[in-house]
């Protein structure tokens, strides 16, 4: 049997009315994706829609879980007869977690958790499993034996989130810097950077100021492009190896861990051998994850 979650981990809400149809929500910074089941567990449709991550704001979130959930495209779905389980991103922030469930539209009932655990719960079905992401950011995270769970990392863009692709565009951009002063080489990488951004300390300096995650992200796939013809792209995936490594490592020692994000998927070559020997293929997709939260619940309690 799968563990029963820690009660801590969700934010929940009932209103008293029966569900007819059951949903999972998957949302972030970019894009809300939902999958609907009847009450037999049985997928009825698909939809996706704009970002629901909270610090968005909460009124965005739910436009976009609506959204989301209409182009799915079952007739006859009204958001008053749903439960839904919700793996969003932003919850560990109260003030947003507190006005997005203040702003629920009045649905039948939802669970609310972050948008890792349902990734987390999706690659293992459930069960209890370690989950390394390395995307636009990085973090792992784990769901014990007891239900509860353990993170590591995730600490964000700014000054932590080692292994990311964030992480991999700064670390690059710090190169291009360096070679500009004269205080490195400008090899392949370098030369790719100074493309995107520019070569003057103005325009680098203006790439930085506006670039935020996502731009440094955009930086890392010169990193892999290049690091056959410049060994200082290849020191900087060795490091960003190095640091899923010690996240993976720090979360727990013998868990079953999936990787998630195309980063992590596009470095799992070079992890340790001791982290590939743990390394299972994901069960199922977040929203499933956040499919499967709802309906334990509703098993939970019934």
């Amino acid at each position: 049997m799968p563990p029963v979650l820690d009660p801590s981990l969700l934010t929940s809400h009932d209103s008293g009315r029966a569900a007819r149809w059951w949903i999972g929500i998957d949302g972030g910074g970019t894009s809300t994706r939902a999958v609907v089941a009847d009450a037999h567990g049985h997928v009825l449709g698909r939809g996706e829609a704009g970002a629901s991550a909270l610090g968005q704001g909460a009124e965005q979130a739910w436009r976009h879980i609506a959204e989301a959930i209409d182009r799915a495209n079952v007739p006859g779905l009204m958001l008053q007869d749903c439960a839904i389980g919700l793996g969003l991103s932003g919850t560990g922030v109260p003030a947003q977690l507190r006005a997005f469930v203040a702003a629920d539209p009045g649905v039948a009932r939802f669970s609310l958790v972050t948008d890792g655990l349902v990734a987390l719960l999706g690659a293992h079905g459930g069960q209890p499993g370690a989950l390394l992401i390395s995307g636009t950011g990085s973090v792992a995270e784990a769901l014990l034996p007891d239900g509860s769970r353990r993170m590591v990392g995730g600490w964000g863009w700014q000054i932590g989130d080692e292994g990311s692709g964030a992480w991999l565009g700064q670390q690059a951009m710090k190169l291009a810097q360096a070679a500009y002063d004269s205080r490195a080489a400008a090899g392949p990488l370098v030369q790719a950077v100074w493309r995107q951004t520019g070569a003057t300390r103005e325009a680098m300096l203006g790439f930085c100021a506006q670039a935020g995650q996502g731009g440094y992200a955009s930086l890392a796939p010169l990193v892999f492009d290049h690091e056959e013809s410049d060994a200082a792209a290849g020191a900087l995936l060795t490091q960003a190896a190095g640091a899923l490594d010690a996240l993976a490592a720090a979360l727990h020692p013998t868990l079953p861990l999936a990787l998630a994000g195309s980063i992590a998927l596009r470095l799992a070559p070079r992890l340790s051998p001791a982290l590939q020997s743990r390394r299972v293929e994901p069960q199922g997709e977040p929203v499933i994850g956040a499919l499967w939260l709802i309906q334990q619940q509703e098993m939970n309690n019934a």
